[in-house]
């Protein structure tokens, strides 16, 4: 299979609250193809019909579009619909791990290791009792949309009377929100490049917690890769990953993020199928100290289409 030989669409920016993250990312993703000598070429579904790529002679997508309408399923199933082979998960991973709340209760249901949490809808909102949730999860807790991605309407909830605003806050992101015990230990990600889990990376927030500036705006978040864990503790974390990557049927690429709780146990957050490759990024981070450059990192990425 020589992909050089190609026409390669790098799909980037789209309509979704993290455009200008996908827009970096497919800047970075295009020069890495183009230095290397593939035959690619940007193209943003804001301003082009994705429905037209076939009959314009593409032949492969390297899809880098961020949160809705580009990695929820549904671009996915465009692609398979004019035959376009694409990078990354497929229409049912995709579509699911978009859900964080659907995604927590499969691997729930499989035995893995989630928060607890409450689940508030548009709909029953009015029925929220503070007091009984605060009773059940503790203080401080996390509010946040089940369907937003890069930390978007998020919330850290310190005391009983902030919790409804913090609900009302994150009903303007989505119709679902889960409120979740506060996890008060490590934060961690951790990347799959074709099944083969990469080295973790911990995540030390300038803030209380990762949110959208920590995450692509502020320069004082630190990332530690390798991530201080010991070898039995990186293999537990490497095979828990594994097993959730499985459990929800992703393939080519993924990064998944993890916490642990008070007591150093490990609880799993959510899935990014299209994971961020910026200078920020933590994908190319962790590939980086095993050796794969962030153009070897593009163009396997690439080969991994399907």
């Amino acid at each position: 299979m020589n992909l050089k030989r190609e026409k390669i669409a790098v799909l980037l920016g789209g309509t979704s609250a993290e455009r200008e993250v996908s827009l970096n990312s497919g800047a970075a993703v295009l020069n890495a193809l183009v230095s290397q000598g593939y035959n690619a070429q940007g193209i943003d579904p804001k301003e082009y019909n994705v429905a037209n790529l076939k009959a314009d002679g593409f032949d492969r997508v390297f899809n880098i579009l961020h949160g809705r309408g580009g990695e929820d399923g549904t671009m996915q199933g465009l692609l398979e619909q004019i035959g376009l082979p694409y990078t990354g998960c497929g229409v049912m991973a995709s579509a699911l791990t978009m859900d964080k709340m659907r995604t927590k209760m499969l691997w729930k249901a499989f035995g893995l290791p989630v928060a607890d949490m409450e689940i508030v809808t548009k709909e029953n909102a009015h029925e929220l009792n503070p007091q009984a949730v605060v009773e059940k999860l503790g203080l401080p807790l996390m509010v946040k949309p089940s369907l937003e991605g890069s930390s978007v309407g998020l919330t850290k909830v310190k005391a009983v009377e902030e919790l409804k605003s913090a609900v009302d806050y994150a009903l303007k992101f989505d119709n679902t929100i889960l409120i979740e015990e506060w996890l008060a230990g490590d934060e961690l990600t951790v990347p799959v490049l074709g099944g083969e889990v990469l080295p973790a990376v911990r995540i030390v927030p300038e803030g209380e917690f990762y949110d959208y500036d920590a995450k692509y705006i502020s320069d004082n978040t630190q990332y530690f890769c390798p991530a201080g864990l010991s070898a039995e503790r990186e293999q537990e974390l490497a095979k828990l990953v594994k097993r959730a990557y499985d459990v929800v049927g992703c393939r080519g690429w993924s990064r998944i993020d993890v916490m642990t709780d008070a007591q150093g146990n490990f609880r799993l957050v959510e899935v990014n199928t299209n994971p961020g490759m910026t200078s920020h990024s933590l994908f190319p981070k962790s590939a980086s100290t095993v050796g794969i450059s962030f153009e070897q990192l593009v163009v396997k990425i690439l080969e991994l289409s399907a």
